[in-house]
């Protein structure tokens, strides 16, 4: 990969200047989101971080962009055909949105497994809606076919120079707000956002370091760039990296611009999501909060650095939300539960209470189990949920239980 000391290579498909374009051309009609610095996360990782506020788009994802610029690319004819895409994401909402606003048709062709929300929100935004195949390699297949016969313009989600150049007027205005950036660490799907921020950030006059993050369970650039040939499947949080396979023209970018490409794991992501909620009081989907989620899992790798990251999308399912929280409370010990082994005798609920109410830890559900376990008829399990105030408190709470007698074992989250 390129290091940070050089110049951007010449002959790109995209330059500094397709994107200084783009921005001229997309800046009038898109939200001018600030870039301001975290103190509390800084303190947490050892870094100074700056974060790009993109879930404050319209539609909240930075995907409005690329898709504009694209848009106003086209020629009259081509605005007057219409466009497609294969897309159950942000890309489907931001080519729906503007493409509304400029008076051009669009067909958005879904996975017939695409969350109703998502449909409606596209159909919202004054798109046709089409759902076709099971995946979305069936749909995008799809939606070729549809080009072809119809004479739509196809606007790909992410390998396309129209589309890098758009995405990258991210960084314009990073560098813009905060000249001093010396690190950028931005999330990889396709590609199309670090290819266009990765070309802005070569052309500055100091050093910039490009560190590209994946999901682990899809390290589709990492494979392609370090010739590995990790798995990529499953359920990650942050499916709007969840690339199987990285675009052409994104790889070749990639592999000449940025530094270096690191993995998250689902825990890092959730941390992340939540973090930003507590601290910034931000709502960031798991996509867009990979970047934070870097500087979690690696914090060595970026102490002392001034870090630019982008929260590039703020669509995230509310009970998936909740979920993440939840779960991030029990991780840190403030939400617990406890499986007590007792005797089936008047009081023995009531005298495990009492500790719970000795040691100030508030007590929300209790589960009482007696027939469907293995231990003897008069034993039983009970499960109680219960709220203290960190994790030092858990502990002395598990400690007391323990010297009253009691077998206490913490119900532990995935």
């Amino acid at each position: 990969m390129a290091t940070a000391s050089v110049p951007a290579p010449r002959n790109l498909p995209v330059d500094l200047a397709d994107v200084e374009a783009a921005h001229r051309r997309i800046a009038p009609s898109i939200v001018r989101t600030p870039t301001l610095i975290s103190r509390t996360l800084s303190q947490m990782v050892g870094a100074t971080i700056y974060l790009k506020f993109e879930n404050l788009q319209f539609t909240a994802a930075y995907k409005e962009r690329g898709a504009l610029n694209t848009l106003l690319l086209l020629s009259d004819e081509a605005k007057a055909k219409g466009v497609i895409a294969a897309s159950a994401g942000n890309h489907a909402q931001g080519l729906a949105y503007h493409a509304h606003r400029l008076g051009v048709p669009a067909t958005i062709v879904m996975p017939t497994s695409t969350p109703t929300v998502k449909v409606v929100q596209t159909e919202g935004h004054g798109a046709t809606v089409i759902l076709h195949g099971e995946t979305f390699d069936a749909a995008n297949a799809h939606a070729r076919v549809l080009e072809a016969e119809r004479g739509y313009t196809f606007v790909h989600a992410f390998d396309d120079p129209r589309i890098i150049a758009g995405q990258g007027t991210t960084a314009i205005e990073m560098f813009s707000d905060v000249p001093g950036i010396d690190t950028l660490v931005t999330p990889i799907g396709g590609g199309g956002l670090i290819s266009g921020m990765a070309t802005v950030a070569r052309a500055q006059p100091h050093r910039v370091e490009i560190v590209g993050v994946e999901a682990e369970l899809f390290p589709s650039m990492y494979n392609r760039i370090n010739g590995t040939s990790l798995p990529c499947a499953g359920d990650t949080l942050a499916e709007g990296i969840a690339v199987k396979e990285p675009g052409g023209i994104t790889a070749h970018m990639v592999e000449r611009l940025v530094d270096d490409i690191v993995l998250v794991s689902e825990r890092y992501l959730e941390r992340a999501v939540s973090l930003l909620l507590q601290i910034e009081k931000t709502v960031v989907e798991g996509a867009g909060a990979a970047g934070l989620a870097a500087l979690l899992a690696y914090p060595e790798r970026f102490a002392g650095r001034t870090v630019g990251v982008v929260l590039c999308g703020g669509n995230i399912d509310t009970h998936l939300l909740a979920n993440v929280l939840l779960r991030d409370l029990a991780r840190s010990g403030r939400l617990a539960r406890l499986r007590i082994r007792l005797q089936d005798r008047p009081g023995a609920l009531f005298n495990v209470a009492r500790i719970f109410d000795q040691e100030r830890v508030n007590i929300i559900e209790v589960y009482h189990q007696r027939v469907f376990t293995n231990l003897p008829a008069k034993g039983l399990i009970t499960e109680i949920e219960c709220e203290a105030r960190d994790r030092d408190h858990l502990d002395r709470l598990v400690t007391a239980l323990g010297a009253a007698g009691y077998e206490v074992s913490p119900v532990e989250p995935a």
